[in-house]
């Protein structure tokens, strides 16, 4: 299974597009739809568009792998945009130490989709943003149950 063109569109929507770095909600330094840089990484021109493209499709895939290796039990399809979108945003650390996840694999799929909304605070901060992303996650999750 991979990400669906539902699932790639919350995704932009939720990241937007900008060419040149800057600084996250969390404070990480970040380009493109929501790469989020490494220390080796560096772009002082900025970048395209197609190059933000190329960018997202390789994140993209570590969040699909990561979901496949962490999640034990069947997805429908808007399930697993939704948890890749999550670990996108937060990282595959964030799903494996969850209840999420937990409740998830113990086959609680209504209790583990609504576990998403919960994840909407940057540090200890609630932010909009955030709160209208997981709304959305779960939107995908519960129209494909």
């Amino acid at each position: 299974m991979n990400l669906s063109p539902a699932g790639l569109a919350l995704l932009k929507q939720s990241e937007g597009f900008r060419s040149r770095v800057y600084n996250d909600v969390a404070g990480f330094r970040t380009i493109g739809f929501g790469h989020r840089l490494n220390a080796h990484e560096d772009y002082p021109d900025g970048i395209t568009l197609n190059e933000a493209i190329e960018i997202l499709d390789a994140d993209i895939a570590i969040a699909e792998a990561a979901v496949k290796k962490l999640v034990t039990v069947e997805l429908t399809q808007g399930q697993f945009d939704a948890l890749v979108d999550f670990v996108f945003n937060l990282g595959a650390g964030r799903l494996a130490s969850s209840t999420l996840l937990r409740l998830l694999n113990a086959g609680e799929y209504s209790t583990a989709g609504l576990e998403l909304l919960k994840w909407d605070h940057s540090g200890h901060v609630e932010v909009e943003g955030l709160k209208k992303r997981r709304a959305a996650e779960y939107q995908l999750w519960k129209e494909a149950a």
